[in-house]
Formats: C-alpha cells, structure tokens, sequence
C-alpha cells in the first residue's frame, strides 16, 4: 500500500482506540468499542460509549434499543 498523497501533519496518521467509558458494577469497563463520542466543547476532550451505553440517545433510539433488547432475550433476531 502506497502512502503517497497522505499527510506528514504530526499526529494525522496516529490510529487512537477508543473503547466504551462506562463502568460494570464490579468496577470493570465495558469491552466494547466506543463508537458514540460526546464532548460539550471543543476544549474537552471527548468521551466515549457503545450505544448501549451512551447517556446522549435521543427518545427515539433508547425506544429503538429498548425494542432490541427484548427481542433478544425473546430469543428473536433483530439486524
């Protein structure tokens, strides 16, 4: 693979993997990928969730992951 027309910028190629915040009652993190990012402002840096537990869902998709969930503890499957 050829890195010719990509940025010599510092930090432009630099890969960062971010995982979901939230903290398991046992004091463990969540181990999954953290793909809903949050921050009030650019000066704070921002902090991230998977969708399950990310605090800024709209009504619309909490009702949405709501309706997930039961369908798989319903032994249905839902994509």
């Amino acid at each position: 693979m050829s890195i010719e027309g990509h940025s010599n910028a510092p930090g432009a190629n630099v890969i960062v993997e971010h995982y979901c915040e939230h903290r398991l009652a046992d004091g463990t993190r969540c181990k999954e990928w953290g793909g809903w990012g949050h921050s009030p402002s650019p000066a704070v840096p921002t902090r991230w969730w998977c969708f399950e537990h990310f605090p800024h869902k709209s009504c619309e998709q909490e009702q949405a992951l709501r309706r997930k969930l039961e369908a798989v503890e319903g032994g249905k499957i839902i994509q």
